[in-house]
């Protein structure tokens, strides 16, 4: 079940880096209290004053808006998922309680500004490439199984071989690949569009996401995808 960052997505965003958090064996109606921990660090240094969630000012969050717009979508309106991640954080105080996987990326990509998503792979059909939507796919957003969306031509999307994983490359998962507590074998999806500057901070990143998850799975592996290294098979040690 190989990933690929298609040729001419590489091409637009050549500072691409997206570390490949694979889990097999997720156990997720067992207690995880790192990841509670982890959580609740977070919501009590926001009400301290002494952290606070990367905004659309900060570098990381401005390199997304850019791109958002370099391919038609309007970021203020459709943001990615770790600006609106963050934007509910700072307006709430605490971050959602889902299930032990999301909660763990969601704490790992709010903590580090850096967008973070996952897909349960039993449900994910044939390789996943991320790519310029043509106009002609299907996308069922997460949370609405009974609505059906186009993604636009020229819009970025993660898709399988029969439908789209993710519309405006990160902003929303698919309904169909969502993780939940019942979900065993689950890849993990970290980005930037700075790997000169943030690399260092995604991979600080894919492995707090691994150390989460490796006490509740049988193995984990972390792969990257590169312009020079667009295809990694996350399934492989």
């Amino acid at each position: 079940m190989p990933f690929h960052l298609s040729p001419a997505v590489a091409d637009a965003f050549p500072g691409t880096l997206i570390a490949l958090v694979t889990a097999t064996g997720l156990r997720g109606h067992e207690p995880w209290p790192a990841t509670t921990a982890a959580l609740e660090d977070l919501e009590q240094r926001l009400a301290a004053g002494t952290w606070q969630p990367a905004d659309e000012s900060d570098p990381r969050i401005e390199a997304w808006h850019t791109a958002y717009r370099s391919f038609g979508t309007n970021p203020r309106r459709i943001r990615p998922s770790v600006d609106a991640l963050g934007r509910r954080m700072a307006k709430k105080g605490t971050l959602p309680r889902i299930n032990p996987a999301v909660d763990s990326y969601n704490a790992v990509s709010v903590r580090h500004g850096l967008p973070a998503g996952a897909f349960d792979l039993s449900h994910v059909t044939g390789d996943v490439d991320i790519r310029y939507a043509d106009g002609t796919e299907t996308f069922t957003p997460l949370g609405e199984p009974d609505t059906t969306e186009h993604p636009e031509p020229g819009e970025i999307i993660y898709a399988d071989t029969t439908r789209v994983l993710t519309r405006h490359w990160n902003h929303r998962d698919a309904h169909r690949t969502r993780v939940t507590e019942n979900s065993t074998h689950v890849t993990f999806v970290l980005e930037t569009l700075h790997a000169t500057r943030d690399g260092h901070l995604l991979k600080t990143a894919a492995h707090e996401l691994q150390d989460l998850l490796t006490p509740h799975t049988e193995h984990t592996t972390v792969h990257y995808l590169t312009p020079s290294q667009p295809t990694a098979s996350p399934t492989n040690s």
